[in-house]
């Protein structure tokens, strides 16, 4: 079934499955688990339509392709076009916060980034974006301090919050516009936190905004 917005009190959402912009190495801590500098701008990287799936139905990891990762991230609809926005404006673009998995081919990242060549043939296959529903924005609170949580298996493997991002969301979404336009239905992904780890035929995940939303998904 293709993939189509979702918010998560039953309310329509009649947004088109956009592109997802994606934010490297927006966690400090992150950056240095997997041995990486941290970035002085941030990075940016686009997954296409085709790579969204809704987390909450179990997904697939493609075969022969050697270790996939797991990296939980705060995802951002975007309801408004956004070009060269200031911060207000782009705030008010934000019609929703959700969950999502940037399920990335790590052993191929790795090679592609030893030969100097773009992630996305590790980062942008289809299927490579399991997506919560969205909470409206107006409902979350102050976008400064969103908990996020991965379990896996009953353990928790990731466990973070937005405050702990070098590029806060507002800032982030003005610094995208000012490269890309962001259309209505696009979905911006913000960065993960520390834990990021191999995921696995199987495994039993908890994706969590603690007190606001929780999705339970398995990979098969």
């Amino acid at each position: 079934m293709a993939y189509q917005h979702l918010f998560a009190d039953g309310t329509p959402c009649d947004l088109p499955a956009g592109k997802v912009v994606c934010v490297g190495r927006n966690y400090a801590e992150h950056a240095k688990e997997l041995n990486n500098p941290i970035p002085s701008e941030p990075i940016l990287f686009i997954k296409p339509s085709t790579s969204l799936l809704d987390m909450a139905q179990p997904f697939s990891l493609p075969e022969g392709q050697g270790c996939i990762h797991f990296e939980t991230e705060l995802a951002l609809l975007i309801g408004k076009t956004l070009t060269k926005a200031d911060e207000q404006t782009a705030a008010d673009a934000i019609v929703g916060v959700g969950l999502a998995l940037d399920m990335t081919l790590r052993d191929l990242q790795s090679k592609l980034k030893e030969k100097g060549q773009p992630w996305e043939k590790a980062k942008a296959f289809d299927g490579s974006c399991p997506v919560s529903a969205f909470i409206q924005t107006e409902k979350v609170g102050e976008l400064t301090d969103i908990p996020l949580r991965l379990s896996v298996n009953g353990e928790v493997r990731q466990d973070g919050s937005s405050a702990q991002m070098l590029n806060p969301i507002v800032q982030l979404i003005s610094y995208i516009s000012q490269w890309f336009t962001l259309q209505p239905g696009d979905i911006v992904l913000t960065g993960t936190p520390a834990g990021v780890g191999e995921a696995k035929s199987g495994d039993e995940l908890l994706v969590e905004l603690p007190g606001q939303l929780s999705v339970n998904t398995q990979i098969l």
